[in-house]
């Protein structure tokens, strides 16, 4: 069964109690839930949250030998690392970026993201919701 990788950044261990006026009330467990839901029968859900960056490199190097995609959260890191980004582009297949608020209506700096240069969608802005639409949509493109 083919595995989707579901990619975490810093701070999001605290979803529901950070900002909850920005990211609602939902928790990280709530948002697993919803993955595994959306993936129904068709794949299995590998759902990890760090706050390192060097961790997050390396569950994507991971990925690369045991999954047929990657959706990422990358958080602050979005902004920040190259290093992210250099592993995303090691990876052959799709990547879905995810952003649980609209990053476009935010601070200047949150405009720009390293990931985008490499990811095959970008959700933004539909809350938590936005994963299970990017974990539908790396099936999509998986068949």
């Amino acid at each position: 069964m083919k595995t989707i990788y579901v990619l975490n950044g810093p701070n999001l261990n605290l979803l529901g109690q950070r900002q909850p006026e920005i990211y609602g009330h939902e928790t990280l467990a709530d948002v697993e839930t919803m993955c595994r839901a959306a993936a129904e029968d068709k794949a299995q859900i590998r759902f990890l949250q760090t706050n390192w960056e060097g961790q997050l490199v390396d569950w994507i190097q991971e990925a690369r030998g045991e999954a047929c995609g990657i959706v990422i959260n990358p958080a602050a890191l979005t902004h920040s690392s190259v290093a992210v980004l250099d592993a995303l582009n090691m990876f052959d297949g799709p990547v879905i970026e995810v952003h649980i608020s609209q990053i476009h209506k935010r601070e200047p700096f949150r405009h720009f993201s390293y990931v985008s240069q490499r990811a095959d969608g970008v959700v933004a802005g539909f809350g938590v919701e936005g994963y299970p639409a990017a974990v539908r949509r790396v099936l999509s493109l998986t068949g």
